[in-house]
């Protein structure tokens, strides 16, 4: 790979500076760079941030090809403007096994567009009644750390605490899908006054507080790292809080959507707005965006959810849940923390980038934009503003909750160890 130059971008939304990449590594940041034989890009005030890293991404494969695979998801994830994703464990078969996690890696390796990390499942088959292969996954050429039965919840405490000491032993993270099953058998959408108008069955908030407020508790008592998985209440942020302020190694994540929509949504009976957990009240959203401002929440992932027209094109009872989010995740926390001032571009390189990294130990991630680091770059039009367009995403589905909604910002480059796999919008 040659050299490239970056000329005056706001690198994480400061004075505008010239970016030098030679091969894989950032050579130089100043100002009045020399091109030389540079092949220059021209940002023009653009955001310069490190690639984003998305630690709850779906991509189906192995089994649900028909949704997603490795391939068409790291697409729609650097057009995104993420270099690195981690793929959650609820594939057919489920990533149980060294064999499997190493399948998954080796297909983001040949896909070339993100690097794709993982996750394996914390137990067999997702079923909650015993561990799985947890050693031999971390030991196998995936590497892993994060484990999570997403999707459905290690209800056990006996199974959880197990799952906790395990993982300790190698620095790594149960990352838990808070959701209480007894309390959410029959469950629609959120408990409230929608769902009491509606006639929906309700999914009540403490189905998610009363999970997060054992597991805070276990991961005290073993000493271990536990991750909360796409918090969606206000007091799943409380709960948090008083945990962070106990000293307790806990980690939570918000996704884009829980952050912009609401269940007055549901109105619409739209599948396309059916997520796991449920959209919450208006109070809700307010709590999480200001728990991911003052750093209670540590970071933003996409849930990337991926499912075929007739899964989600169906009446309501019978729709999948979940909802497409690599390609828009940016703009959604530019319109909803950046535009309102309650995040710089610096604090989303950290939410986005630097702290997913740090969770989930990767190398070479979430490092900064500087001389002798990776050359993982995100370049971002935040002056563009237009309508939300599925039939133009890398991904092979299109349940995204905000088609035809006007969002800012645009990723226009994105680099993976210097090699554009982004280019003017559009994959190189």
């Amino acid at each position: 790979m040659g050299k490239i130059l970056i000329r005056g971008a706001k690198v994480l939304g400061g004075e505008p500076q010239d970016v030098l990449i030679d091969g894989e590594t950032i050579a130089e940041v100043g100002t009045g760079i020399e091109a030389g034989d540079a092949q220059v890009i021209e940002a023009d005030g653009k955001i310069l941030l490190p690639g984003l890293v998305d630690l709850h991404t779906h991509l189906r494969e192995p089994g649900r090809e028909d949704s997603e695979t490795v391939l068409t998801g790291t697409k729609a994830a650097a057009v995104g403007g993420y270099t690195s994703v981690h793929a959650m464990a609820n594939t057919f078969p489920v990533a149980d096994t060294a064999g499997v996690v190493e399948q998954v890696w080796r297909l983001g390796k040949e896909s070339g567009y993100c690097d794709v990390q993982p996750v394996g499942a914390v137990t067999v088959g997702l079923e909650g009644k015993k561990l799985a292969e947890l050693g031999a996954m971390h030991d196998s050429a995936a590497n892993v750390r994060v484990f999570s039965d997403d999707g459905k919840c290690v209800d056990d405490a006996v199974i959880m605490r197990r799952a906790l000491e395990y993982v300790k032993a190698f620095d790594g993270v149960v990352a838990q899908h808070a959701q209480e099953p007894r309390l959410t058998e029959g469950a629609q959408m959120n408990e409230g006054v929608v769902s009491a108008e509606l006639g929906l069955g309700g999914w009540p908030a403490v189905a998610e507080e009363s999970i997060i407020a054992r597991d805070v508790l276990l991961a005290e008592h073993v000493g271990s790292r536990v991750h909360i998985c796409h918090l969606s209440t206000a007091g799943s942020v409380e709960i948090i809080r008083w945990a962070k302020s106990r000293g307790i190694d806990v980690t939570a994540e918000v996704t884009p959507h829980h952050l912009l929509l609401t269940d007055e949504l549901v109105r619409t009976y739209n599948p396309v707005y059916k997520v796991n957990p449920p959209l919450r009240t208006e109070r809700d959203v307010m709590a999480l965006r200001e728990a991911l401002a003052d750093g209670t929440i540590d970071i933003v992932a996409t849930d990337h959810a991926p499912h075929p027209h007739e899964d989600k094109d169906c009446e309501w009872g019978a729709a999948a849940m979940g909802m497409v989010g690599l390609e828009t995740a940016l703009s959604v926390i530019q319109h909803t923390m950046v535009d309102t001032g309650l995040l710089t571009w610096a604090q989303v390189a950290d939410r986005m980038s630097v702290r997913p990294a740090a969770i989930g130990r990767l190398a070479g991630h979430g490092r900064p934009v500087s001389a002798g680091e990776p050359a993982n770059l995100t370049l971002v039009d935040s002056a563009y503003r237009g309508p939300v367009d599925p039939a133009g995403f890398a991904s092979r589905s299109r349940n995204t909750p905000y088609e035809g909604r006007e969002l800012p910002g645009r990723v226009t480059h994105t680099f993976l160890r210097g090699r554009a796999t982004v280019v003017d919008g559009k994959l190189a």
